[in-house]
């Protein structure tokens, strides 16, 4: 029996062993092979893994990534390019790197693809622009959202690297310009590994203050590495944020570097120094600008007035005119009469008010002393009154020497004999003290006519 390589001669073999041997041909041929192409049919399951075909002008190539490299991978762009994500779209032309192998199950030949990157535009390039194009869908860049600058602030937010050179030319040009100013600095990290999260949380912390009246957020110049942080979404999105409350103005690098917090800032800087000009005037142009105002102000004034008195001239020459100033005069003098007949009637109203009053006055002493009289009258009733109220009362009878007798244990007074039964117990009460008693005989035949009692000592 004859061998060639890893075939058998004459040996009749199965698809699935075929197609290993194939698959272990290709692997140890092509271990790693860098393939430039086109993507298409893009496409990622939950999985995670990215499956796509890779094609030029006469041929296409079957291509996964599996979501462990596609990790690995993003890891090592944000590790050396300072996190410049971007994402695989159809149409990209990039360059894998990876080995050849043969999926099995449908017997088709791909690239496992372990390395890649973009062909044309390195990753940070891209990732701007993909960045750029995604907000700009969303509005994020359009005008409407955009703000005018304070004349003449009082206080500023600057969101930037404590020790950096953009703050200190913002600080030297805003003391030279306009000394009086307010000026808070959040100190911030501007590049590398967690600045564009410090930067937001800056920006977060101006829009929640509402003595800010601008903010002004960058850093100098630098390679576009250096100036990532500004390109990142969270960036954009936190400057974005604060824009709703207060005017942003976005001051990175030179005026050759754009970034992405320079299209949706208010204003865009193209340097520190620039921003600083922006956000105040100088303080003689101030007082240069108010004197002109006020010339302006004066010169108008000044024309006004001419003119209304040349308008009056011209009309104080009109017949028209002269007969109305006759009959403002005769008006004057229908007024002055009018005014002393005013004065007449508001002197005899006076007049009236004050015999009111002195008869008001007078019926008021009347009226209190026949209260008076009336109350004392009424005094005199009510002791007649009590005093017989009080000779009337049980308790005055019963200390002359009379008794109360009550049945019912106490309840009820009895008025006559017929109301008891013999056997039946009543109550006698005295002045002091009382007595419980049984009847023994009921007689009602027996009356008392008169009969009197003295009372004991």
């Amino acid at each position: 029996m004859k061998t060639e390589g890893l075939i058998v001669r004459d040996r009749v073999y199965t698809v699935s062993e075929l197609t290993r041997l194939v698959r272990l041909a290709l692997e140890t041929a092509f271990p790693f092979v860098w393939v430039e192409g086109e993507i298409s049919n893009l496409r990622q399951p939950s999985s995670g893994h990215y499956y796509f075909t890779l094609k030029d002008e006469s041929a296409q190539l079957r291509a996964v990534m599996f979501r462990s490299d596609a990790s690995r991978i993003q890891s090592e762009l944000k590790k050396n390019t300072l996190a410049p994500r971007f994402e695989l779209k159809d149409g990209m032309k990039v360059i894998c790197g990876g080995r050849i192998t043969v999926y099995e199950r449908s017997g088709e030949y791909q690239l496992v693809v372990e390395k890649l990157e973009p062909r044309g535009k390195g990753a940070l390039q891209l990732a701007f622009e993909q960045l750029k194009a995604r907000l700009q869908a969303e509005g994020l860049f359009e005008a409407k959202h955009k703000k005018k600058l304070p004349l003449l602030p009082k206080k500023i937010g600057i969101v930037t690297s404590p020790t950096g050179a953009a703050i200190r030319d913002i600080l030297r040009i805003i003391e030279r310009r306009f000394n009086r100013l307010h000026i808070i600095i959040y100190p911030s990290l501007v590049q590398g590994e967690g600045a564009a999260q410090n930067i937001a949380e800056g920006l977060d912390y101006f829009s929640r203050q509402d003595d800010i009246d601008v903010v002004i957020v960058g850093r100098g110049g630098g390679s576009i590495e250096d100036l990532w942080a500004f390109n990142e979404e969270i960036v954009a999105r936190a400057i974005f944020n604060c824009m709703k409350t207060k005017p942003v103005i976005s001051a990175v690098g030179h005026e050759i570097d754009f970034t992405i917090a320079d299209f949706v800032a208010d204003i865009r800087a193209s340097t520190p120094s620039a921003a600083a000009e922006m956000v105040v005037s100088k303080e003689e142009e101030f007082r240069e600008k108010i004197g002109n105002l006020f010339q302006r102000l004066y010169q108008m004034e000044k024309h006004f007035l001419e003119k209304l008195r040349n308008r009056v001239s011209l009309l104080a020459e009109e017949r028209i005119v002269r007969n109305f100033r006759f009959r403002l005069m005769s008006l004057g003098q229908r007024v002055d009469e009018l005014d002393t007949r005013a004065w007449k009637a508001l002197q005899t109203r006076k007049e009236t008010l004050t015999e009111y009053k002195n008869r008001s006055q007078q019926l008021r002493q009347r009226l209190g002393h026949s209260l008076q009289l009336r109350l004392k009258d009424l005094n005199s009733l009510w002791d007649r009154l009590s005093s017989s109220l009080h000779n009337l009362s049980p308790l005055n009878v019963i200390k002359k020497g009379y008794t109360i007798c009550w049945k019912a244990g106490g309840l009820w007074p009895v008025q006559k004999a017929t109301e008891v039964e013999p056997g039946e117990e009543v109550i006698v009460s005295f002045y002091r003290g009382e007595l419980n008693c049984r009847v023994n005989r009921v007689d009602p035949r027996v009356k008392i006519e008169s009969k009197f009692i003295k009372e004991k000592p």
